[in-house]
């Protein structure tokens, strides 16, 4: 076979190549560590903006419905899942007891008016009886004074005297008897035998017995605090005696609802109130919620434990503590409704930015 040649002055395309792949190949080279440095330098400098939170549920205003007074349930105008707006009646007690007892209490009210009145007149004829009484002792010492001038020369015997004494004596004794009766009934009536019944502490009494008793009849129908949805309503049947501050089923509000978050403490640097936060719901992926930084508790989660860690013992291990943080969520019509207890993936904006001065010592 006939070997191949190579003209005197031609270059092969193995040399020709061989050079730029010597060029190329430091460029290259130099490009990726620019790259890698830039692209490290922007996730540097925009690294501690955002503070991306998974252990974040939604939460709700919860209520525990009750009374206050005690009673057995007449009726529950609600079911189990029913949306209920503030003011709708949730159950009603049986107020025929409590009905008897505010009849009672009025009638007892009227009766102390009555008989405060009664007492104020009855002060003024005791006044009456006292100056009745009091023009009779003027008398009678008017007739003593003259028998005991008589008895001196026998123009009276001294029997009649004695009996001028003694009436005097009498009626004196008598008079003193009705100003202390009086002056127990003033008392009786604060001191002003004309005050308005209306003020004084007997009237006042029964009015408070009366007030009471109208506040329980107005109690055995219970209404919604807020709008909500009503829960676990099954437990409460009519018939059933309802203690005072016993619930009787749930509800949940649909109007005050957040979302609390528990960073990690190391997170919070740069977070603050009225950072932006955007908020997907596990439930629907794909849909943005927005709200804004509303609360940092004051203390971390384990300080409210029942029984906080100590170091007795000198042997301490750091654990990262976490801190609640309350989201207030910016809802709009028509989107998908939030439940209370739904896991939350929750990223807050700090706007903090990183600069080449923070490096510096």
């Amino acid at each position: 076979m006939a070997s191949a040649t190579t003209a005197p002055g031609a270059i092969s395309v193995g040399t020709r190549r061989r050079p730029r792949v010597k060029v190329l190949r430091p460029l290259l080279m130099a490009g990726g560590i620019v790259a890698v440095v830039v692209g490290a330098t922007a996730w540097w400098l925009s690294g501690g903006r955002y503070v991306s939170i998974d252990d974040a549920y939604v939460r709700a205003g919860k209520l525990a419905v009750s009374d206050d007074i005690s009673g057995i349930i007449g009726e529950v105008a609600v079911h189990e899942g029913q949306h209920v707006s503030r003011g709708d009646v949730l159950f009603r007690l049986r107020d025929r007891q409590v009905r008897i007892a505010l009849d009672g209490a009025r009638a007892t009210l009227a009766q102390t008016a009555l008989t405060l009145e009664s007492m104020e007149r009855d002060y003024r004829r005791m006044l009456s009886d006292v100056a009745t009484r009091q023009a009779q002792v003027d008398a009678d010492q008017a007739t003593f004074d003259r028998y005991a001038n008589l008895v001196k020369s026998g123009g009276v015997t001294r029997l009649e005297y004695d009996d001028a004494r003694f009436k005097l004596a009498s009626d004196k004794s008598a008079v003193e008897s009705l100003k202390e009766q009086a002056a127990v009934q003033l008392a009786r009536l604060g001191g002003n035998p004309d005050a308005d019944v209306t003020t004084l502490p007997q009237y006042k009494e029964a009015q408070e017995r009366v007030e009471e008793y109208q506040r329980q009849m107005d109690h055995t129908v219970v209404r919604a605090p807020f709008s909500g949805t009503v829960t676990n309503v099954e437990q409460a049947q009519p018939g059933m005696y309802l203690a005072a501050s016993q619930a009787a089923f749930g509800l949940v509000s649909d109007s005050n609802v957040w979302v609390e978050a528990n960073p990690k403490e190391t997170e919070l640097t740069w977070v603050k109130l009225g950072d932006p936060v955007e908020i997907t719901v596990d439930t629907y992926p794909g849909h943005v919620w927005h709200g804004t930084v509303e609360s940092i508790a004051p203390a971390a989660a384990s300080e409210f434990s029942v029984l906080p860690a100590q170091n007795s013992s000198g042997n301490w291990v750091k654990v990262v503590q976490r801190l609640p943080v309350r989201i207030r969520v910016d809802r709009r019509p028509g989107e998908p409704e939030l439940r209370a207890g739904m896991s939350v993936e929750a990223d807050i904006d700090t706007g903090h930015a990183r600069h080449f001065s923070d490096l510096m010592p």
